[in-house]
């Protein structure tokens, strides 16, 4: 026989708290996820931004051009060959040595540059498509991850 005042949790109190449990971590973690992947977004967004300021310090140190700022012309058309920068942060974070985005100088003329960070395949931020920032400030971000920029991905927010 039960005792009138024994103590402890029936079944169905224990069940009640593993559904409340379940339902905060249903929400939690999602939201969670994705301020995982705004912060490490972000984070890229500066190393394009700190890579910029270099690319404006190297025009204003070396005659008005950008070339040789991060990569050389090796063919003579006038165009930086495309690979990583060597002056600038190769991938970010910079700190850590988990790596989700690897940043680049896609275009470089004596005019004009282009700097792209671009997801690492089998990160976590894989599917967040690439950020770009050109010399113009102009700032894009491939929202949907299909490889363009439309019309409404001119923004990194």
């Amino acid at each position: 026989m039960w005792k009138k005042d024994s103590k402890g949790f029936t079944l169905i109190e224990l069940m009640i708290v593993v559904a409340i449990v379940g339902v905060i971590a249903a929400i939690a973690i999602p939201s969670y996820t994705s301020a995982q992947a705004k912060a490490r977004r972000t984070d890229a967004q500066s190393v394009l931004t700190s890579g910029a300021s270099r690319m404006e310090r190297w025009y204003a140190e070396n005659g008005s051009s950008y070339l040789g700022a991060g990569t050389t012309d090796t063919n003579g058309d006038g165009i930086g060959d495309t690979g990583a920068p060597t002056k600038f942060a190769t991938q970010s974070p910079v700190e850590g040595s988990t790596k989700f985005y690897n940043i680049t100088i896609s275009a470089v003329t004596a005019s004009s540059y282009t700097l792209r960070a671009t997801p690492i395949a089998g990160s976590s931020q894989a599917s967040n498509g690439i950020l770009e920032l050109d010399s113009t400030g102009a700032k894009r971000w491939d929202k949907d991850n299909n490889g363009s920029f439309a019309s409404t991905e001119s923004t990194w927010y």
